[in-house]
């Protein structure tokens, strides 16, 4: 990414704090300061964020959150992700936390309520497009649907430093449609992990071919007749289904939140990070900054 054009990096917060906790709390590894706070989470975010840094060495940096389970997703269906149990105990103070420590860094913290950071990183990513180019850092593959020629999307895999970077071009080879259609792609066969059905008995496999034959959904609905029976029934029983599903897969981009290039510019304030990293007794940390030196004043 060494070019003239700046390059943002939008950080999916939540992805990256709850990898970093739960890769050492798995262990019981919470690192319980003087005070009593667990920082696992938080010491990991910071060590996967200027990994991502150092790699891809991005000019501006935010970092967009969800801000509590409610959101206009859950009003349109009360489940969606309703098959996620409470954040555990030693987590629940970094929520607060890592947002200090990421301001401390002079970096944006983006997010609104009744909206998820998706939506969040959908709408600066395509407003930033025009200017700047977009990378996505997350572990979440909804996010691909965002892909165009100017957003690409890092994908974390395990460990630090290893990643799995799609562009529109690799998404369409490994699955066949485009990005866009991932959102159909997700209304047919459902998501488990958001909790939501799409269409009960139609699984991946069934839901590419359609899309690859009939483009997205409403080619399907207006196809139904070419359909095998089998697959012409369940998606006639579970209409409704299918048409709140789409409403849930696609990301807005449209969301009332903003991120100006200028506030996302990368200069890290040594000091002021130094100190809100020994407050919080983070220790080892000031020694990934020399990866980001020229940011660094």
């Amino acid at each position: 990414m060494t070019n003239q054009k700046p390059s943002l990096m939008l950080v999916d917060g939540m992805a990256l704090l709850f990898r970093a906790f739960y890769a050492t709390a798995v262990t019981g590894q919470f690192m319980i300061n003087s005070k009593g706070i667990p920082t696992n989470g938080i010491h990991g975010f910071v060590k996967h964020m200027f990994t991502a840094v150092s790699t891809f060495k991005p000019t501006h940096l935010a970092v967009c959150w969800d801000m509590g389970s409610k959101t206009f997703r859950t009003e349109l269906f009360p489940d969606y992700k309703g098959n996620r149990g409470e954040a555990p105990v030693e987590l629940i103070p970094q929520f607060d936390l890592v947002k200090e420590v990421v301001e401390s860094f002079d970096i944006p913290n983006i997010g609104l309520a009744g909206f998820e950071a998706d939506d969040c990183i959908g709408t600066i990513a395509n407003h930033a497009k025009e200017e700047a180019h977009v990378s996505i850092l997350t572990g979440d593959q909804d996010i691909l649907q965002l892909l165009d020629d100017r957003i690409s999307v890092i994908l974390m895999k395990k460990g630090y430093g290893n990643y799995l970077v799609h562009t529109p071009q690799t998404f369409k080879e490994e699955k066949g449609i485009t990005p866009r259609q991932m959102v159909d792609l997700k209304a047919l066969m459902g998501d488990t992990s958001d909790n939501y059905p799409g269409v009960k008995g139609i699984g991946e496999k069934t839901a590419l071919k359609l899309l690859q034959e009939f483009e997205h959904v409403e080619g399907i609905i207006s196809n139904l007749d070419k359909l095998s029976k089998s697959q012409k029934i369940k998606i006639e029983q579970d209409l409704d289904m299918l048409h709140l599903s789409r409403k849930l897969a696609e990301i807005k981009c449209d969301v009332p939140v903003n991120c100006s290039l200028e506030s996302a510019s990368l200069k890290i304030e040594k000091e002021k990070a130094e100190n809100k990293l020994r407050e919080l007794e983070l220790r080892g940390l000031g020694r990934l900054f020399p990866q980001v030196e020229a940011h660094i004043s």
